[in-house]
């Protein structure tokens, strides 16, 4: 039983005066969904995060409806909406770059064993989830307490079945219902209870937290893609580092991220870390800026450690070292694909975002403008400025690097000829001639004439 609301179910209405949101506040779409669907004759309210959101003063990014009539029925009413799902059937009406998310009341039906089923159950998990009920069947049904909150656009009040508006004001993170057998229903929820906790500073409840240690495992039975979706909203939202801390702290990075754990673990775990905090940072930093911000090279840096490692293993054994990068970063991202989906396109750059590592320490001159040239040189030489921290050899070359990026390609030309001279005398060896001039070459002798040949 809920500790903020002893008796889950009965609504507790919180008038305009007692709340701080405005419609002011809510987006044009989901007002006109609102509105609509009210004046068609059915119940609709803005609902869960966006809810939560305002009240503790934060902007939401998206804004979801919840209502009583069915997904057929809003599609009747909006012409610009599409159903989607089959897990969870939904409407989304779009208004140009706003999508409004639209979900019918769901309910308690039973569980059913059909492939045509409304609600169906497998090993306690929920696959699909279409039995429509009642709003209070619905809030119960949610998640968390906190995102079971209703503003109702008739008479701009918040709706509260669950305690959640309390629960709000202390800060607080609490299931509803039984919290074990609402992870086993969905274990992602575990890792949503990490993420909001990051993002919202709020505390989870201890017996929501509970049982991280015994069900964590039941994270490997959730599909990958689920959780690629669910790592871009941990690591790409703006609170990446702070998301990353909870992870661990919470002992469920092992369950999804198992190499990066185990990186961490082993023998220079502190200098992964390093360049891991740091490219998550980074990726916070550029949100907060309103720059783009890619999967690829925050993956990169997750599973940095693991390659490193792997791959200076497979160079000790006397593997060719280009041929040992390329074969453990496969290997890595197959392994990491098993928890988390990758898709091609981000496991492609990263790839080469790691291969091109070793190559920043070849100061040839044709590999250097080579290496200029090549079209994952931006990304590969902002990773090489991550891993400064490595030690003072990675950071002198990343100094290297940013300085001849700024030098004209004559001046640099001439400098790799003049350092490439002093590397031969420097080793001991002769001075060479202007690296800068092409070597000429020598014109073969004519084969001596022998007895018979045509003159």
């Amino acid at each position: 039983m809920n500790e903020s609301n002893p008796n889950p179910g009965a609504v507790r209405i919180i008038p305009r005066e007692a709340h701080n949101i405005s419609r002011k506040q809510i987006s044009s779409g989901a007002l006109r969904v609102l509105y609509r669907l009210n004046e068609a004759g059915y119940a609709a309210y803005l609902v869960g995060g966006a809810v939560r959101d305002l009240l503790i003063g934060g902007r939401p990014k998206d804004f979801d409806v919840a209502t009583d009539a069915t997904p057929e029925d809003v599609r009747r009413l909006f012409r610009n909406c599409r159903l989607i799902g089959r897990r969870f059937r939904l409407a989304h009406v779009v208004f140009g770059p706003e999508i409004v998310e639209v979900a019918t009341f769901r309910g308690n039906g039973g569980d059913v064993d059909e492939a045509d089923g409304g609600r169906q159950v497998v090993d306690g998990r929920i696959v699909r989830d279409n039995v429509w009920g009642t709003i209070e069947e619905d809030a119960l049904r949610r998640d968390f307490t906190v995102n079971a909150l209703y503003y109702d656009i008739a008479d701009f009040s918040v709706r509260d079945y669950v305690g959640g508006f309390e629960d709000v004001q202390r800060r607080v993170l609490r299931l509803i219902g039984d919290p074990a057998q609402r992870y086993r229903e969905d274990p992602v929820r575990m890792l949503r209870a990490v993420r909001l906790s990051a993002k919202l500073a709020f505390a989870i409840a201890p017996d929501a937290r509970a049982p991280f240690a015994e069900l964590g495992e039941l994270l490997a039975h959730a599909p990958p893609a689920r959780l690629f979706d669910e790592s871009l909203k941990m690591f790409l939202a703006g609170n990446g580092l702070k998301s990353f801390r909870a992870l661990e702290q919470s002992g469920l990075l092992g369950a999804v991220f198992p190499l990066t754990a185990r990186a961490l673990a082993f023998r220079g775990g502190e200098t992964f870390r390093g360049v891991l905090e740091a490219g998550l940072a980074g990726t916070d930093a550029r949100v907060a800026e309103g720059k783009s911000v890619t999967p690829a090279f925050l993956f990169a840096a997750m599973l940095w450690g693991a390659v490193r490692a792997q791959a200076e293993r497979e160079i000790a054994r006397g593997v060719e070292p280009n041929l040992a990068w390329q074969r453990v970063s496969l290997h890595v991202i197959a392994e990491q694909a098993k928890h988390v989906a990758i898709p091609r396109r981000f496991g492609q750059v990263m790839q080469e975002i790691w291969m091109l590592q070793p190559r920043f320490a070849d100061r040839q001159k044709k590999r250097v403008f080579r290496l200029l040239a090549h079209p994952r040189f931006r990304g590969a030489y902002d990773f090489l400025l991550l891993r400064a921290g490595e030690g003072e050899d990675v950071a002198e070359l990343g100094r290297w690097w940013t300085r001849v990026q700024q030098m004209p390609h004559d001046a640099l030309a001439a400098e790799l000829g003049v350092a490439t001279v002093a590397t031969a005398d420097s080793a001991g060896g002769a001075p060479a001639a202007d690296a800068t001039k092409k070597r000429r070459r020598r014109r073969r002798k004519p084969a001596a004439q022998t007895a018979g040949d045509p003159q």
